[in-house]
């Protein structure tokens, strides 16, 4: 027989395994409780101290010193200046060309009008050429003694006007018809239009 088969210590050996079992978990339990208890101060230490605000990089990156903000102010206001008078400019454009079309409109009304006025000047000339060769042919076929009395009348360069349109035989036999001085003054005008007439 063994020792181990001995009657009487068979049951002595769990009880000493229970109790080293029971031992080191109580040490590691303890363990385990101190560790925590030691975090948990530190975490209420931490939560005590006063809290310390640091300015941060960024913070400090996102403050302007003040030659920076003078520098913006200055290119935002130049900005502003130069957007006024771009609508400015704009508004002087468009006004300039509402300008340019009633000036090209009237520039336009004024060329018809001119056109309808050289019209009326050339009917009205051709009605009065008219009259005048018709006139002259009136004073031709009248006596020379007649048509003598009513170019007495007349004024010097009218009456030579008409006289340069007559046939030169009935020119000549109204001129025998003048006054010396009616019949010279009407001479001295014939001969100083054809005077400034173009030669050959």
């Amino acid at each position: 027989m063994t020792w181990w088969s001995r009657p009487g210590r068979s049951h002595l050996r769990p009880r000493r395994t229970r109790g080293v079992l029971l031992i080191l978990s109580t040490f590691l339990i303890a363990s385990a409780l101190l560790r925590f208890g030691e975090g948990v101060g530190r975490a209420f230490a931490r939560a005590a101290e006063p809290t310390v605000e640091t300015s941060t990089p960024s913070a400090q990156a996102c403050e302007t010193p003040e030659d920076m903000k003078a520098l913006l102010a200055a290119l935002q206001e130049r900005e502003q200046t130069l957007e006024q008078r771009e609508a400015a400019l704009s508004e002087r454009e468009q006004a300039l060309k509402l300008v340019e079309q009633e000036v090209s409109q009237k520039i336009t009304m004024l060329t018809s009008a001119e056109e309808d006025l050289r019209r009326m000047i050339a009917l009205t000339e051709s009605a009065a050429e008219n009259d005048v060769a018709q006139l002259t042919k009136v004073y031709e076929s009248m006596k020379p003694k007649q048509a003598a009395a009513l170019f007495e009348e007349m004024d010097p360069v009218f009456a030579a006007g008409f006289l340069a349109r007559m046939r030169p035989e009935a020119a000549a036999d109204v001129l025998a018809g003048l006054s010396p001085g009616a019949a010279h003054g009407i001479s001295v005008i014939l001969a100083g239009r054809n005077a400034t007439a173009p030669r050959e």
